[in-house]
């Protein structure tokens, strides 16, 4: 006799065979219901959120860290609509996420509107693929949408799982593969002869890394190394080459801070650059490229000379053999001129009170190499990100979360939960507004519930920061994005049970510090910051 499972159950095997461990969300009453039995039965953790924005970025967030597809389960209607950003972050930062959400069957439409919507075509522009694992072979779909999720350029898909869909028997032989990270395309060896004939007539080179290469850090510092050039990184980039290293120089966004850099080379090697992590201004650089790539990026800020799309690891470890008799034209001393120059640029004026934003980085780097931790760090959107991106080191790939392609706010506390759950052993420093908070204060409640070991820092301005610059940019009034009372945030985490402080000076916020990162436990340090430097902080970067 056949022996047969649910279709949930297959589901739940496939995702655990593919390593994922936990699934965030808020879940319904429908399908939610089987999903979760289904993977408690093979081990998978369920975590309740408070948001499902916030479920699909933790999800989101394990992904990039772990390489693992990370999983969203939300109720139909306004689960599926509350997470809609979190899927468009997932797909513009190139993460591989399930989206599980319960579903209508067409009897059900037949005579129900309460919450009924598309959902499908509301999710559509922002997801690789859509399943309903209702048709004749939903193993093989199941398969399908693991390997499309893992296929560069990474991205959510969509699984609206009905409940009849969910408890249909299939028969329990049938195994969907485990997903794993696929190649968007073959090897092409003459296109990658084209790339090294042209990186090889150049003498003055710069490499700038993207988040492509974030799992390819071994053949980028191999290629780095023996091209003996400057290195400017994505803020996704961040740590395939240690901050340290002396060729990296620093950030690269599209703008001008990198400019002096650009301007002194003679030709650009994008490695694993997409090009949704550039900033909306068009390319300034005039300068010669070739594009090393995962997967074609059809619309781009240039066209390169030459261009190889494959297996990121092969390119780049074909191109380096090629390239071992390379004659670099930089000098040690001029690389180390451009990362002092470019990081005094972004250093912030003198405040009159609370915490200068980049000393808030850097303190927070040396208290973590005083104490020999290894953290990581997640950004929020805003004008925070120019000090918390330049001034605290990253050493590997994933030391680093930020929403790049999305820049959405509410991100960054999000993110520091997943990261902290998949590895407890890091301590996790979570980077924040105070605006970007609000959108997500809940999440503090789920930090304190699973214990999360984190340490949210918030740069507490009283406004919207980099709007406000905008404004102020453009001569207008200020207007609807500055508050009068700020809010106590360490107050706030108190009352949910887990520990805050407040800081107005230096000497506070690094005791605050030394003290979360001695407690092992989820914390608020709220810093007071005096948004006066800003504006010039903006403006060397973007101009």
């Amino acid at each position: 006799m056949t022996q047969e499972i649910t279709v949930a159950q297959a589901f739940a095997r496939a995702l655990a065979e593919s390593g994922v461990r936990r699934i965030f969300g808020v879940p319904g009453g429908g399908s939610s219901l089987d999903v979760m039995e289904a993977a408690a039965a093979v081990g998978i953790e369920f975590v309740l959120t408070r948001t499902e924005n916030g479920a699909v970025m933790m999800a989101g967030a394990v992904a990039e860290t772990s390489g693992v597809p990370g999983v969203a389960l939300v109720t139909k209607g306004p689960g599926v609509a509350n997470g809609a950003n979190g899927v468009a972050c997932a797909s513009l930062d190139r993460a591989p996420v399930l989206v599980v959400t319960d579903g209508f069957t067409p009897a059900q439409t037949a005579y129900i509107t309460h919450q009924v919507f598309d959902q499908a075509a509301m999710l559509a522009p922002v997801v690789k693929a859509h399943g309903r694992l209702d048709g004749a072979d939903p193993v093989q779909e199941i398969d399908q949408l693991l390997r499309l999720a893992c296929t560069p350029p990474f991205g959510p898909v969509h699984v609206e799982l009905t409940g009849p869909a969910a408890r249909r028997l299939v028969p329990a032989a049938r195994k969907a593969a485990a997903a794993r990270a696929k190649e968007a395309a073959p090897l092409d060896p003459a296109a990658v002869e084209q790339v090294r004939e042209r990186v090889a007539r150049a003498r003055r080179p710069v490499v700038l890394v993207g988040l492509e290469a974030r799992r390819h850090p071994a053949e980028t510092r191999r290629l780095v190394a023996t091209l003996g050039c400057p290195v400017l990184a994505t803020y996704k980039g961040k740590g395939v080459l240690p901050d340290d290293d002396p060729q990296v120089v620093g950030i690269f966004t599209g703008g001008t801070q990198e400019a002096e850099c650009l301007g002194r080379s003679d030709l650009l090697v994008m490695v694993g650059l997409d090009p949704v992590e550039m900033i909306l201004q068009p390319w300034p650089y005039g300068k010669p490229a070739v594009e090393i790539a995962a997967a074609p990026h059809p619309v781009h800020y240039i066209e390169p000379d030459a261009r190889a799309i494959g297996p990121l690891g092969l390119v780049l470890a074909a191109l380096e053999e090629g390239l071992r008799h390379q004659q670099c034209g930089w000098r040690a001393e001029e690389l180390a001129q451009l990362r002092s120059t470019m990081r005094e640029r972004l250093a912030y004026g003198p405040v009159a009170s609370g915490v200068a934003p980049d000393r808030i980085a850097s303190l927070a780097a040396e208290v973590c190499a005083r104490r020999g931790l290894s953290a990581r760090l997640s950004v929020d959107a805003g004008a925070h990100m120019f000090s918390a991106t330049t001034f605290f080191p990253c050493q590997q790939p994933g030391d680093i979360l930020i929403s790049n392609g999305l820049a959405t706010m509410a991100f960054a506390l999000p993110a520091a939960i997943a990261a902290a759950l998949d590895d407890p052993s890091r301590p996790v420093l979570c980077f924040t507004g105070d605006g970007g908070l609000l959108m997500c204060l809940g999440e503090l409640s789920t930090a304190v519930r699973t214990g999360a070991p984190l340490i949210v820092v918030v740069f507490n301005d009283g406004a919207l920061s980099q709007i406000d610059i905008k404004q102020q940019s453009r001569d207008l009034p200020t207007r609807g994005v500055r508050w009068e009372r700020r809010e106590d945030f360490a107050q706030v985490m108190n009352g949910l049970g887990g520990t805050g402080w407040q800081a107005r000076d230096e000497a506070q916020y690094t005791a605050a510090l030394e003290a979360a990162l001695a407690a092992g436990k989820p914390c608020v340090i709220d810093v007071l910051v005096d948004p006066v430097g800003y504006r010039q902080q903006l403006k060397a970067m973007r101009g």
